[in-house]
């Protein structure tokens, strides 16, 4: 997704980054963005930890309140193992 960004931002589009938030320790998390060189993102969802269901439930109903507030036009996703049907 990182080339994705970069891209974004040499075109200067009009993107932001949601996080889910399932990861909240530095290794799992920040780490990342710091060592792509990615802007934090613009939301985070805070998912935490939970359940697959409750991880997936929390997703969607965030994913849901953002996609609301913001329409964007296109939305990327990264899908990992625990919940890739989150917003599909």
């Amino acid at each position: 997704m990182s080339p994705i960004i970069r891209e974004c931002d040499r075109l200067g589009l009009d993107y932001f980054i949601l996080h889910t938030g399932q990861h909240y320790s530095y290794n799992l998390d920040k780490v990342f963005f710091e060592q792509l060189g990615l802007s934090l993102p613009k939301y985070n969802i805070g998912v935490g930890s939970g359940t697959h269901a409750e991880e997936t439930g929390k997703m969607l109903i965030g994913v849901e309140k953002v996609v609301i507030k913001d329409g964007p036009d296109v939305v990327l996703k990264v899908a990992k193992l625990v919940n890739p049907h989150s917003f599909t």
